[in-house]
């Protein structure tokens, strides 16, 4: 396997009860350092397939290769695998009875054996860059939505991932707070990080992203730069959803 290939998925599938097929035979590599960028209608099997690729959502069947391990292997230590692979929700998920300080500390010392002061300095370090060093001793609930995404982002790279997966994690904020999450994206992805997006901030895509995939109906319909997905979409289905979203 290519060095330079973090992430390689081959005939994803994931059936849920019933016919539904969510995800109809993935097959996509990610390189090191890449963006991609997902979109799509929605229902369109984007999240399932986030969310498979570090078995949040388990698959039916195929293979999905993370740094050359097949994580569908069920000898593989999946919990060892997430620690590498960052995941930035919609809605947060910070501890509401913990400070911004605790909520970004309890992870590296329980599961990379930081010492509390490496654990602290990390965090203030990564909480300066994204502009909220003065909230560290504050709860979430005394933050702004952008604010608490900020954290969120912070706090999966405090583990020092490979990779990190964002799962439209400016869908529940106010249109004003999306700029400030969005910033910090951008400049994750400048510094050269790993990131795979769910996302329908079609201005982002366009900027940021190395490569953007198009899913339909569980299936990646087209893929290309941003600029031959959205100057030249080839199948009618991007063509429609494009006319609705751009």
């Amino acid at each position: 396997m290519n060095d330079n290939v973090i992430i390689r998925v081959e005939d994803l599938h994931k059936c849920f009860k019933g016919s539904i097929h969510a995800l109809n035979g993935i097959d996509v590599e990610v390189k090191r350092g890449e963006v991609v960028v997902i979109i799509g209608p929605s229902g369109c099997g984007k999240s399932t397939f986030l969310r498979s690729l570090n078995l949040l959502e388990e698959p039916t069947s195929g293979h999905i290769f993370f740094e050359g391990t097949d994580i569908m292997d069920r000898k593989v230590d999946i919990n060892l695998m997430r620690q590498k692979m960052g995941m930035v929700f919609q809605q947060f998920n910070l501890f509401p009875h913990m400070t911004i300080l605790k909520n970004m500390t309890i992870a590296p010392m329980k599961l990379l054996k930081k010492t509390k002061e490496e654990a602290e300095q990390r965090a203030r370090e990564l909480l300066q860059k994204v502009g909220l060093a003065d909230r560290a001793d504050a709860y979430p609930s005394q933050l702004s939505g952008g604010q608490k995404q900020r954290v969120a982002i912070v706090r999966a790279l405090a583990m020092n991932p490979d990779v990190l997966l964002f799962d439209e994690p400016t869908s529940a904020l106010d249109p004003e707070m999306v700029g400030e999450v969005l910033d910090v994206m951008k400049d994750l992805a400048r510094e050269g990080m790993t990131m795979i997006v769910v996302t329908h901030e079609m201005g982002f895509a366009r900027e940021m992203a190395d490569r953007v995939l198009f899913f339909d109906e569980g299936k990646i319909a087209e893929e290309g730069t941003p600029e031959e997905l959205f100057e030249n979409p080839k199948t009618q289905r991007a063509r429609d959803f494009l006319s609705k979203v751009l």
